[in-house]
């Protein structure tokens, strides 16, 4: 029998981890992720010097709220994945949709916008601080989550991997918002979804080995 086989036999075999075990594993992983990241933000990078007025705009809390539901769809997609044999299928279309829910409205405001204001709008002012920042900032978080479903029953790891690098990059792109000024929705929906498919690659990538029984 090749190893691939012995793994779905024993998938099969195993059955669904204890009711809530994934949830609640995941859930601390969120907690001990965001403080290290909310930590960073604060004690490295800086909140942005004019958060109380950001915080009054729409176009803050649509930032948020964004990389927020991106964060619950890769919390589901690892909670499912975490199981022998189960699918995050339905996480990853819920991710898609808002990915392209976001994308649609920021290239409306994009197309309002005059001619001249639409690369500033789309370039921002820190492209790449941006990216690495949100790298910088999911990779802790990330360690943990694979940690935390290594020791339960992933059987597709490089998927896992994944799930848990959306899940972690999406959590510290939303705490990496107290500090970025950038609030065009343009910037946000291309600079801060590439800086949390990029944590994502780094989960596949780590969890092919990581996460393999």
């Amino acid at each position: 029998m090749r190893t691939d086989e012995l793994i779905d036999a024993l998938a099969a075999d195993a059955g669904p981890a204890p009711g809530g075990v994934p949830a609640r594993r995941l859930a601390l992983t969120t907690l001990v992720g965001g403080l290290i990241a909310l930590a960073l933000v604060l004690l490295g990078l800086h909140a942005r010097d004019d958060l109380a007025e950001a915080m009054a705009t729409r176009f803050f809390w649509m930032k948020a709220a964004y990389t927020a539901v991106l964060g619950v769809a890769g919390f589901w997609a690892c909670e499912r994945l975490a199981r022998p044999g189960a699918s995050g299928r339905k996480a990853f279309w819920l991710a898609g949709g808002v990915l392209a829910l976001y994308f649609a409205l920021a290239l409306f405001r994009l197309m309002e916008a005059s001619p001249e204001a639409r690369m500033p709008m789309i370039m921002g002012k820190s492209v790449m601080h941006c990216l690495g920042s949100i790298v910088m900032l999911g990779a802790p978080m990330l360690a943990v989550a694979l940690v935390a479903m290594r020791d339960l029953a992933p059987t597709r790891p490089a998927l896992a991997g994944f799930a848990a690098g959306l899940f972690s990059g999406a959590v510290c792109a939303t705490v990496y918002g107290l500090h970025c000024g950038e609030n065009a929705m343009i910037f946000v929906s291309a600079w801060y979804t590439l800086g949390v498919l990029l944590v994502g690659l780094l989960g596949a990538l780590i969890g092919r080995w990581a996460l393999r029984w």
